[in-house]
């Protein structure tokens, strides 16, 4: 008798997980965390000018945009833990303070359930508790 056929997409992950092994074994030891590391955090100025106000006078500020990238990537389940850790430190770069990035995680628990804003509020915490230990 013949072994039971995989399903197809583990099938699939399986031989792309090979064919990166042989491609580059270093990436059998890949971390999502290293790649956060090499993305630098832009200057708050920089991020006024490309998502702030600066080319569009009177609209939403840097700061205020980013918080509903946080809002909308809670939202979402909390499933892109880089992302939400990259937005947050942005965030900090922006000027927001603590208690804003909270309440911004905090009130998508209406919308998005608890087990989400759990996940998004574990990650936030994350990048605050690494931006205080390099401030002191």
């Amino acid at each position: 008798m013949t072994d039971t056929p995989k399903n197809p997409f583990e099938e699939m992950m399986t031989r792309a997980q090979e064919m990166v092994k042989t491609f580059n074994p270093a990436m059998e030891s890949f971390s999502p965390k290293g790649f956060e590391a090499m993305w630098p955090t832009m200057t708050r100025d920089w991020m006024e000018m490309t998502f702030g106000n600066t080319f569009n006078p009177g609209g939403l500020d840097a700061k205020t945009r980013l918080m509903l990238t946080l809002a909308g990537l809670t939202m979402q389940g909390a499933q892109a833990d880089s992302q939400i850790r990259m937005t947050v430190r942005h965030l900090v770069e922006a000027g927001a303070t603590k208690q804003e990035i909270v309440e911004t995680i905090g009130m998508m628990s209406v919308f998005a359930g608890i087990p989400a804003m759990t996940r998004a509020m574990q990650l936030a915490q994350e990048v605050l508790e690494d931006k205080e230990d390099t401030d002191q």
